[in-house]
């Protein structure tokens, strides 16, 4: 590793997936995270330095989820630039601004109990596909919600 690298490793990188979690019930997976209080979201995570987008998106799945994939989470083939809050750009590179989103979904076993972690979140539930819709704090997360799981639901 070089110097510029490791510097570069001290921050998060600006590349995320969005997991979008459902059971064939047509129910969909909503976590609730510790910070900000009351966000709601699905699986979601930053890729680590040299890790692929699949790769975090099975990392990520089993980290926030407990559930131990049988089969990977699957590239929806979307992706979302959105900009980073000021308050958190410091996690960052210097002068980043965005992130990439890749988007991915899961189907579950069913509406299976899940795992939360509880650095991360502070509960979980299983909502219908328009609730969890109308629930959901981010848009980019809204967005994929509503591209995805309509054509995968019952």
């Amino acid at each position: 590793m070089t110097d510029a690298n490791a510097g570069e490793q001290a921050f998060k990188r600006p590349e995320s997936v969005l997991v979008l979690v459902y059971a064939r019930e047509a129910q969909v997976l909503v976590l609730e995270r510790r910070q900000p209080a009351g966000f709601l979201q699905s699986v979601t995570g930053s890729l680590e330095w040299g890790e692929s987008a699949p790769a975090a998106a099975r990392r990520e799945l089993i980290e926030e989820t407990g559930l131990e994939p049988r089969h990977p989470p699957v590239d929806c083939g979307l992706a979302h630039r959105f900009p980073i809050h000021p308050q958190w750009r410091g996690r960052f590179p210097p002068g980043t601004t965005e992130n990439l989103e890749h988007v991915y979904c899961w189907q579950a076993p069913g509406t299976v109990t899940i795992r939360i972690n509880p650095d991360e979140h502070c509960d979980w539930r299983w909502l219908a596909f328009d609730r969890a819709l109308a629930c959901l704090s981010s848009w980019t997360n809204r967005k994929a919600l509503s591209e995805v799981l309509p054509m995968r639901l019952p």
